[in-house]
């Protein structure tokens, strides 16, 4: 009893933001009173306020850019860990764990840390404010953890499969690609929906690498949008546009949180 009240408990805490959100998000734009904020709307008008905020900060080219991004780099990342781990656990690279280090190891620096470089490098090599040096950067940050996964599953298979496919005359290349990537895909499918997330919901890399709406994320137009609250945004309309636009990830990751769950296991072994 003691448990399932703590339980009880602890979800109304987490509901209760949500909750307000969804409330505040679904109020008429000219009717929001702090002081009512747990109070249910008297009229919904949540899509009526995305839709301002749609035509206000132009979120249309920084949702289909996004959903570019968060579809691409994700699929380039998962495949290049892939014959990264592939190449280290099956084909035994001199020195593989040194180049998996190496390979991982840039992940324990703060993204803070790249913004100056890369911002001075985009300038520079013209890929600043471009859609492909959006592509790029979340394909280089993918990697790693697709890297790690892929590694830890190939680990966990016979490396007879590997000789056989061999004594058949397959390519080194063709055994990864119709043998060992066939084999990992919840493997490959749970680093996508996490690493989709992660693209998705990227603020810091927008804010810094892009400047017009055709190229930056929906999360950096949010934050501008959010940011003109004072200057005349009302808030539900700001909120509106948060909730709608955080709804790809909610809704993928619960399509798929079962193959999500088998993945990572798979991928611990």
């Amino acid at each position: 009893m003691i448990r399932r009240t703590v339980l009880v408990v602890l979800g109304l805490v987490w509901l209760g933001p949500a909750y307000l959100l969804i409330v505040n998000a679904s109020r008429p734009a000219t009717s929001y009173d702090p002081g009512r904020a747990w109070a249910p709307p008297g009229e919904l008008a949540l899509f009526a306020n995305f839709a301002t905020a749609l035509e206000s900060a132009d979120l249309g080219a920084s949702l289909a850019g996004t959903l570019l991004y968060s579809v691409v780099s994700p699929l380039l990342g998962v495949v290049v860990g892939a014959l990264a781990g592939y190449t280290i656990v099956v084909l035994r690279l001199r020195h593989g764990f040194r180049w998996f280090l190496l390979i991982f190891g840039g992940t324990v620096f703060p993204s803070q840390m790249l913004l100056v470089p890369l911002f001075v490098g985009y300038s520079d090599a013209g890929l600043y404010d471009t859609r492909a040096g959006m592509i790029l950067i979340y394909t280089a940050v993918n990697v790693p953890l697709a890297a790690f996964v892929l590694r830890n599953f190939y680990s966990g298979m016979a490396f007879s499969i590997f000789e056989a496919a061999r004594m058949d005359g397959a390519s080194t290349f063709r055994i990864f690609w119709r043998v060992y990537l066939p084999i990992s895909t919840s493997a490959l499918m749970a680093v996508f929906i996490l690493e989709f997330t992660f693209v998705w919901n990227d603020l810091i890399f927008g804010l810094t690498l892009t400047q017009t709406a055709a190229v930056r994320p929906v999360m950096t137009a949010l934050a501008g949008l959010m940011t003109d609250v004072y200057a005349g945004t009302p808030v539900p309309v700001g909120l509106a546009a948060g909730l709608v636009c955080s709804l790809p990830t909610v809704v993928l990751f619960l399509a798929t949180q079962r193959l999500f769950a088998r993945g990572l296991s798979l991928g611990s072994v």
